[in-house]
């Protein structure tokens, strides 16, 4: 990936679920040194500070949802601010709870948009998110970005600026699926590779065979990581661990795979919650994966294989 002006927009997003901790998640990511990270890299770095929001009164049929007006704040806040900021280079959406991408990815699809690309998006995570406002039983709207962006039937939240085509999403390492998203997702046409397929076909294989469908439409990629997509021994700071998760070296891997793709456009870092965290174990490895995402490698393989080193 080449030299990148990378955008960092705290997102201090605790309402899309009940745990509190997750607004800390900003100054983690600060504090575990993101912004020394990357330009070590030689990119070039813009902190934008923390987005603020104003609360938006609206009510849904589903007695469920809570902070319902928060929610749809942070969701046109940080869609402003990710539209803006695509103009200047790379956003990283530092989280924060999942339903921050409500708003980054409605940001995100607003500047793919008006710049003629279609927008694909990599969902890494345990969960598939793809509950609505209508059918979510826990009420947490952390749970409803996938099917927000995919233009279902979401009342309340403005209409999604150009919804991504299913066949566009790619949800991968997912493992916690309700029964009401897995019948909704039979209905669409999104690429569902869930633990099962990473064990038995590896990361590589279907990373790669989305990167190229990328790559083929000239497209402009948004990654959504969720601290859950990790496995919870190397990854514990996070509110809805799952047992089974990416391991280190497969969570490096896809990040290494997206650097050398160079089709990321976005990103988001999500479910971060320090509360929970061991010394800063979790917030150092996300930051560490965001390094591994932007060009850092153990061994410069090109270059040892021309000089005809072992």
């Amino acid at each position: 990936m080449p030299q990148t002006h990378c955008l960092l927009i705290g997102a201090p997003v605790d309402s899309g679920q009940r745990r509190p901790g997750c607004l800390m998640g900003p100054a983690a990511y600060r504090t575990a040194g993101l912004a020394n990270a990357l330009e070590s890299l030689g990119h070039r770095v813009s902190d934008l500070g923390d987005a603020t929001c104003d609360p938006v009164e609206a009510t849904v049929a589903n007695p469920a949802v809570h902070h319902l007006p928060e929610t749809l704040g942070w969701t046109a806040a940080l869609a402003e601010a990710g539209e803006a900021a695509m103009d200047q280079g790379m956003p990283i959406f530092l989280g924060g709870d999942h339903s921050l991408a409500l708003g980054s990815v409605a940001g995100v699809a607003a500047a793919a948009k008006k710049a003629g690309r279609p927008l694909f998006v990599l969902w890494l995570d345990a969960h598939s998110d793809f509950h609505t406002p209508l059918t979510t039983e826990s009420g947490n709207l952390h749970g409803t970005p996938v099917a927000y962006l995919a233009g279902r039937e979401f009342p309340a939240f403005p209409p999604f600026p150009n919804p991504v085509p299913p066949q566009n999403i790619c949800l991968f390492g997912i493992r916690s699926v309700d029964p009401a998203e897995h019948a909704a997702l039979l209905d669409h046409e999104i690429a569902i590779n869930d633990m099962r397929v990473l064990d038995e076909r590896g990361v590589v294989a279907p990373l790669r065979e989305f990167l190229e469908a990328v790559e083929e439409a000239t497209g402009m990629l948004h990654v959504s990581l969720d601290v859950d997509f990790l496995a919870p021994a190397v990854a514990p700071a996070v509110g809805t661990t799952v047992p089974g998760g990416a391991t280190f070296r497969e969570a490096h891997l896809v990040m290494e795979m997206l650097h050398e793709s160079e089709l990321v456009t976005s990103l988001d870092l999500v479910e971060l919650n320090p509360f929970l965290d061991e010394r800063g174990r979790t917030a150092h490895l996300m930051v560490d994966l965001v390094a591994s995402l932007m060009g850092k490698k153990v061994f410069d393989r090109p270059t040892r294989a021309f000089r005809g080193q072992a």
